[in-house]
């Protein structure tokens, strides 16, 4: 996989490629992957500054997305909703589960 994502037990997420994840923030993900796959007028993602950075690590993850898309289904709700882009792990869920339908 790419370089910088590795199966790291002491931070971010308990799976492979889960420390560059909790980088991004689950929901950050998903929100961004449902606005340039299924909706371009879903926006949440571009609500914090460090935007550009959370860009480069999913252009640099891809073969990983799949996988946390499966993942981010059976988080807990409590963790997904302490994102700063203002949707509910209901709805992370949901974009999640749409993703996962369009494309495998």
């Amino acid at each position: 996989m790419s370089k910088g994502t590795s199966t790291n037990k002491q931070k971010g997420f308990p799976f492979e490629g889960g420390d560059v994840l909790d980088k991004m923030g689950a929901a950050w993900f998903v929100s961004y992957a449902y606005s340039i796959r299924k909706d371009p007028a879903h926006k949440n993602w571009s609500r914090i500054a460090t935007t550009k950075m959370r860009v480069v690590f999913f252009e640099k993850t891809l073969p990983y997305h799949r996988f946390w898309l499966y993942k981010i289904l059976h988080m807990d709700d409590k963790r997904l909703n302490r994102n700063t882009i203002g949707i509910t792990a209901a709805q992370v869920k949901r974009m999640a589960h749409d993703l996962l339908n369009m494309f495998w």
